[in-house]
């Protein structure tokens, strides 16, 4: 909703004021800049606590169990950016690689959740350890290939409090306003190091103590006290500030530019297939198999719907491109992808479905 009224306000008579509340100066930072460098930290630090309980409790608590989705993210990451390169090696937008490498866990997971209880629990379960792992792996793309000039002073700072808040973890310490100050203080720290000041709020989920995981931890405490304002704060202020797209000032052969192309082709033909042969091979070689209730239609259809590209391509998308028009095209090519992946995921699946259901009456 706020991406559709982001774009239909920064293509009206308004659009110009609209587009300057979001480069509006704030401390020397823009709007934008404050919501992807300061407030996303916290989602990446969400992100960061949920993968924690996926591997100490969830799907990828067992080697055997946490394979299969593994090397399904890791094809869902690797063919798309190979299918990118194809189309961008030797021009200056291959910095793009990493767009096309992210799914969305949210969108993904909610289009799954349209098709109700047909949907075997084993096919939501690796749909969202695939997304887990997808996550982890934009998280590491982000920190390794988007980093430019580095202040080693600044960044062994907040490497430092990182260590200080393990210790403090080691040593049975639950304040979890300790853990809180500690992380503003890296953020802060890796904000003037150069590196994705995001990165800081995956860290600082590791450092906050998980214990049993119960629902008196501190790990599992801040997780539930966080859903709500990244779902209904955090998130939908990232939407209104990343996609005010003036699509006026976007040529109509967009779709024939190398970036576009590499990205509706990354997420759309990309995903399915990388992450479809990733795990034929993981199963052929006997690293994993599949659960008893999920079909190799199913893992088509999971493929199909990797390729929801939405917030963490976007949040690359600037990162990896420094001219407006680019990053304009490029997000706009992102939500073109994602829809398309999203309703072919949905109809494939629905499909496959129904017939299944037919057949068990």
């Amino acid at each position: 909703a706020c991406t559709i009224l982001s774009l239909v306000l920064a293509n009206s008579s308004w659009g110009d004021t609209y587009t300057a509340i979001w480069q509006r100066d704030m401390g020397g930072h823009t709007v934008a800049h404050w919501i992807n460098d300061g407030l996303m930290a916290l989602f990446f630090l969400l992100i960061g606590l949920e993968l924690e309980r996926e591997i100490y409790h969830g799907e990828l608590s067992s080697r055997k169990q946490a394979m299969l989705p593994l090397f399904a993210a890791l094809g869902g990451m690797l063919v798309p950016a190979g299918l990118f390169l194809a189309f961008n090696a030797g021009l200056p937008t291959a910095s793009g690689a990493g767009i096309p490498m992210a799914t969305d866990i949210a969108f993904a997971l909610g289009v799954l959740m349209l098709l109700g209880n047909r949907v075997p629990t084993s096919l939501k379960v690796f749909l969202t350890a695939l997304a887990v792992f997808d996550d982890l792996g934009a998280i590491l793309v982000i920190a390794f290939f988007y980093t430019t000039e580095i202040s080693w002073l600044y960044l062994g700072l907040s490497l430092g409090v990182f260590v200080a808040l393990l210790i403090a973890n080691r040593s049975n310490f639950y304040n979890l306003a300790f853990y809180l100050v500690g992380g503003l203080l890296m953020w802060f720290f890796m904000l003037k190091s150069g590196v994705h000041a995001t990165i800081s709020g995956v860290l600082l989920a590791f450092a906050i103590p998980f214990r049993d995981g119960g629902e008196f931890s501190p790990s599992y405490i801040l997780q539930q006290e966080l859903h709500k304002p990244v779902a209904f704060l955090i998130l939908p202020l990232f939407a209104l500030a990343n996609t005010a797209i003036p699509i006026d000032v976007i040529g109509c052969d967009l779709f024939t530019q190398p970036h576009s192309l590499g990205i509706t082709t990354g997420l759309i033909v990309g995903k399915p297939l990388g992450v479809i042969l990733f795990t034929l091979l993981s199963a052929k070689l006997g690293w994993s198999h599949l659960p008893t209730d999920v079909s190799w239609k199913g893992v088509v259809g999971i493929g199909l719907l990797a390729g929801i590209g939405f917030t963490i391509s976007i949040f690359i998308t600037p990162l990896a491109f420094d001219d407006l028009t680019l990053v304009n095209e490029a997000k706009l090519s992102i939500l073109v992808a994602s829809l398309v992946a999203g309703l072919m995921g949905f109809l494939y699946l629905n499909a496959g479905l129904r017939r299944r259901r037919r057949i068990h009456k």
